[in-house]
């Protein structure tokens, strides 16, 4: 599924017929999309649908997958998660994932660096002001708004160029919200590129240039963040809004 609207040149992450089990459990069922390099790609449907799932199995992390995943040309199906990281691709989950145990600079200081391009430390705190101003508080003594700044921060270091970002704005207060926003802006106009599972569709709207709608383990439409006005009841229907 290809959209002409968005940026020229080969997609950077093609998926196609991406299947995926936890356990015994079939809980994707043909996954079929395409990322172009510098996008910015939301992934949306209703809890249950299959997109923390769909990243998950990007990952290698589901328990069993089959299909296609390409990234940047070569098949990745068979590869184990931190085969897939050393590509350069990052996963930031849901949880988060902050050690308790450490201080925000060890937690940001922990994942090596698995390609050249890494955002600087100065760079990060640029971003991220707050960070620097917490460097010796336990992780955990973070504001969810900060452990999600953090979260982020450590995957920007590592060199990954795609990032795929699990509700990065789950349970957070408006102005942090508006922080990660202006982030994630700041990070496509440095080159990255972003798979977003997000609940808050207006944020999704703020920042995205394509809209994937996954409903029970597939992908069933696309909408391009242009139409996205002219689509809207269609996409509340998909939703249950």
């Amino acid at each position: 599924m290809t959209d002409p609207a968005s940026p020229s040149g080969e997609a950077l992450l093609v998926v196609a017929g991406l299947e995926g089990w936890y356990g015994e459990s079939h809980v994707l069922h043909g996954i079929d999309f395409d990322v172009r390099e510098g996008e910015v790609v939301t992934l949306l449907g209703r809890n249950g649908a299959g997109k923390t799932s769909t990243l998950l199995a990007i990952m290698g992390i589901l328990s069993k997958r089959k299909g296609s995943v390409r990234f940047r040309g070569d098949e990745t199906i068979a590869l184990q998660p931190r085969q897939i990281a050393r590509l350069g691709i990052a996963l930031c989950p849901e949880e988060r994932g902050i050690f308790s145990s450490l201080n925000v600079e060890e937690n940001l200081m922990l994942p090596p660096q698995i390609q050249e391009g890494g955002l600087s430390v100065e760079r990060i705190f640029e971003l991220f002001p707050n960070l620097k101003e917490r460097l010796r508080s336990q992780g955990t003594k973070l504001s969810g708004g900060e452990q999600q700044m953090l979260a982020i921060a450590r995957i920007l270091r590592t060199g990954a160029k795609m990032l795929l970002l699990d509700e990065p704005t789950e349970g957070l207060a408006p102005v942090i919200v508006q922080q990660i926003g202006h982030t994630i802006e700041a990070l496509k106009a440095e080159g990255f590129t972003i798979v977003l599972v997000e609940q808050n569709f207006r944020f999704a709207a703020a920042v995205a240039d394509r809209h994937y709608v996954v409903d029970q383990g597939r992908v069933v439409d696309m909408i391009p963040n242009s139409e996205l006005e002219a689509n809207i009841d269609k996409l509340h229907a998909y939703l249950g809004v």
